[in-house]
């Protein structure tokens, strides 16, 4: 199944959980940071960012998860497999020309760009980066993936004298 996929984002949801969709746009360099290590890797406009929220929740954390990714270019955090934090983490994101969903993996800990951790209901799902597409495999006929269109408005004058 291919979708076209511009600015907006693409919400694949679940009855329990969602995965939320976008497109890079750009060329820039993503910084990844482990506990022994920092390495950089590069990201291109038709790279997918891929938010996993596996016990759902507000749609708008996915969102700014998302933007933090695309626009602030913000590292990603990754936690040893033992680290107690990593079952805290409620959304997780990847930054990957092709990322497949997995229940299997433990959250926040999988350094590899190319998997996500996400619900059952979801798992399975492979969301390939496309120019101007993204192309979804192994979607259940029930679920829809929906178009949203959001922007992050900051009233800065609220921190302006």
């Amino acid at each position: 199944m291919i979708h076209p996929l511009a600015d907006e984002f693409l919400l694949i949801s679940g009855e329990h959980s969602f995965l939320l969709v976008a497109k890079a746009n750009a060329r820039f360099g993503l910084r990844i940071e482990t506990m022994d290590a920092e390495f950089s890797q590069t990201v291109d406009p038709d790279d997918l960012i891929v938010v996993s929220a596996p016990e759902g929740g507000p749609l708008e954390p996915a969102i700014m998860l998302a933007e933090f990714v695309r626009t602030y270019r913000m590292p990603l955090i990754v936690l040893p497999k033992e680290h107690p934090g990593s079952r805290r983490f409620s959304f997780l994101v990847s930054v990957w020309p092709e990322i497949h969903t997995s229940c299997s993996i433990r959250r926040g800990t999988h350094p590899e760009q190319h998997m996500i951790c996400s619900s059952d209901e979801l798992a399975g799902l492979i969301f390939k980066g496309l120019p101007g597409t993204v192309e979804i495999s192994g979607l259940c006929a029930n679920i829809i993936p929906k178009y949203v269109k959001y922007r992050i408005l900051i009233d800065y004058s609220r921190f302006t004298g």
